[in-house]
C-alpha cells in the first residue's frame, strides 16, 4: 500500500540520497508528525481536566485528514496509555499510519534483552506486528551505548522494528550508536531532540549538522515549547498543570519574538505564531513533531506545511531568538 504523506518539500537531492540508506530514507520524506506525549499524560498536560480521549482521537483523525501520518508515542507516556491509543486510532482508521515508540532505560532494565522485551510489550500495546521506529528514549550511565544498540541489532533482526534511532543523544553519543549500528549493516535512522526557536542548543553545538552529514534525521519534539510559542500565554495567563512553574521564567523574555512571529504570519497570509514556529523547524532540515490534544491544535499545526519562510524571515527570526536566550 502506498503511504500517502505530507512530504518534505526540501527532499534531499539525488546525490545527498544516494548516502543515505534505504531503510531510512522514508524519515527524510516525511516534513512533519504528530507527537503523542499529550495523550494520557496528566501530570504536565491535565490529560482528564482540559481534554480527553474524544479529544485525541478527533486530533488524530484530523491530522490523518491533513496528510499527517508519522505518529510519535513513548512506553512511558501515560504509562502505556499514549501507546494504547494509538493502537485503537490506528484500528479506527482505514489509512496507513507510521509509527514511532521508545524504549525508557530504568534502572532496572539494563540489558541488552530488555530492549526486545520491552518492544514486545509496546507492539502488544499498539496492536501492531512492528513499527517502524524504535527509539532509545534517553542516554544513561547506567547502560554503555553498545549494549543499548545490541538490543536494538536484536529488534531489527527479529522483525520487530523497521529502523532504530536514538533521542535526547549528544554528538559523542551518536556517533558511538552510529558506529555501532554499522558494524552490524545497520544505519542509525534518527535523534529525536528537544529544538525549537527557544533552544538552538543541537543548532549551536553542530548536532545538526552532524545529523545532517551523516544522513541521521533530526526529530524535533517540544517545536513550540508546550504553546509558549503559540503566543496565547503570559504572565497573566500561564499554562496549567506542571509548565506553570517551569515555563514561566522565560514568558516575560519572549513578548518580541511573538510580535515578530506574528507580523511574519501576517505576511504570509495569515499564518498563526505556531505555524510560523513550526516552519522555521522545517526550514532549518529538521522533522517536527508538535502535539494536538484537540482538533483545532491539529489543524493550526498542519497549516505549517505547503509553504516556506524566506531566508530573510529564518535570519531575523534567529536573531531575535539570539538575543532572548543568551
Amino acid at each position: 500500500m502506498t503511504v500517502l504523506l505530507r512530504y518534505n518539500s526540501a527532499v534531499p537531492s539525488e546525490d545527498t540520497l544516494s548516502e543515505i540508506s534505504s531503510e531510512t530514507r522514508f524519515l527524510h520524506a516525511i516534513e512533519m508528525g504528530l507527537g503523542a506525549w499529550q495523550w494520557g499524560d496528566h501530570v504536565v498536560w491535565q490529560y482528564g481536566n482540559e481534554y480527553g480521549a474524544k479529544e485525541i482521537q478527533e486530533a488524530f483523525e484530523a491530522s490523518i485528514k491533513e496528510g499527517v501520518r508519522f505518529v510519535d508515542t513513548a512506553e512511558v507516556y501515560g504509562r502505556g496509555g499514549s501507546e494504547r491509543f494509538l493502537g485503537k486510532f490506528i484500528k479506527d482508521t482505514d489509512q496507513p499510519v507510521l509509527v514511532a515508540t521508545k524504549f525508557f532505560p530504568y534502572p532496572w532494565r539494563l540489558r541488552s534483552r530488555n530492549l526486545p522485551n520491552a518492544l514486545k510489550g509496546s507492539l502488544e500495546r499498539i496492536g501492531v506486528e512492528g513499527v517502524d521506529l524504535y527509539q532509545i528514549h534517553w542516554p544513561t550511565p547506567l547502560m554503555s551505548v553498545d549494549t543499548m544498540m545490541d538490543g536494538m541489532i536484536e529488534c531489527v533482526k527479529s522483525g520487530m522494528t523497521r529502523t532504530v534511532g536514538v533521542s535526547n543523544f549528544n554528538q559523542t553519543r551518536m556517533l558511538a550508536a552510529y558506529s555501532a549500528l554499522a558494524r552490524q549493516n545497520i544505519p542509525l535512522a534518527s535523534n529525536q531532540v528537544h529544538y525549537s526557536l527557544l533552544n538552538r542548543k543541537v543548532e549551536k553545538d553542530g548536532t545538526l549538522a552532524r545529523c545532517k552529514e551523516l544522513g541521521v534525521r533530526l526529530i524535533a519534539y517540544s517545536p513550540l515549547e508546550q504553546g509558549l510559542l503559540t503566543g496565547k500565554y503570559d504572565m497573566r495567563n500561564r499554562p496549567s498543570g506542571s509548565r506553570s512553574g517551569s515555563l514561566a521564567g522565560i514568558l516575560p523574555k519572549i513578548e518580541p519574538l511573538i510580535k515578530l512571529m506574528t507580523t511574519i504570519g501576517q505576511d504570509h497570509g495569515g499564518k498563526a505564531n505556531a505555524q510560523v514556529a513550526l516552519n522555521w523547524t522545517i526550514c532549518k532540515g529538521t522533522l517536527p513533531i508538535p502535539g494536538a490534544k484537540n482538533v483545532a491544535q491539529a489543524q493550526e499545526n498542519a497549516g505549517a506545511l505547503g509553504w516556506k519562510l524566506t531566508d530573510d524571515e529564518v535570519a531575523k527570526l534567529d536573531e531575535l531568538s539570539d538575543q532572548i536566550m543568551k
